[in-house]
């Protein structure tokens, strides 16, 4: 069993910064590919950034390409997502997500853990 747990989210205002982390235990975390998605109310859960199993291959929404990053530390078996410029339209709750495989993948349901998600909230 897989369990990964998120943290940093929080309440800032527009034009600061957060970073998110996620720590995975349970499994071997340096094979699998890493997600983090967001979702509102009323909306569907949306791909924010994924990352492949060594970090060499990245991808990005593009409503955040340019703003967030998203990277790992595979000794720590923990996935970071540092998302600068945040605005308004970034209030979301941010859940991190692990695949059975190694590369990239945008679909929901190419991922098979997920964590319990946390709150980012951007003020205007």
């Amino acid at each position: 069993q897989v369990q990964l747990v998120e943290s940093g989210g929080g309440l800032v205002q527009a034009g600061n910064s957060l970073r998110l982390s996620c720590a995975a235990s349970g499994r071997t975390f340096s094979s699998a590919a890493m997600g983090w998605f967001r979702q509102v109310p009323g909306k569907e859960r949306e791909c924010v950034a994924v990352i492949n199993w060594a970090g060499g291959s990245t991808y990005y929404a593009d409503s955040v390409k340019g703003r967030f990053t998203i990277s790992r530390d595979n000794a720590k078996s923990t996935v970071y997502l540092q998302m600068n410029s945040l605005e308004p339209e970034d209030t979301a709750v941010y859940y991190c997500a692990a695949r059975d495989w190694p590369t990239l993948a945008t679909r929901e349901t190419a991922y098979s853990y997920w964590g319990q998600g946390t709150q980012v909230t951007v003020t205007s």
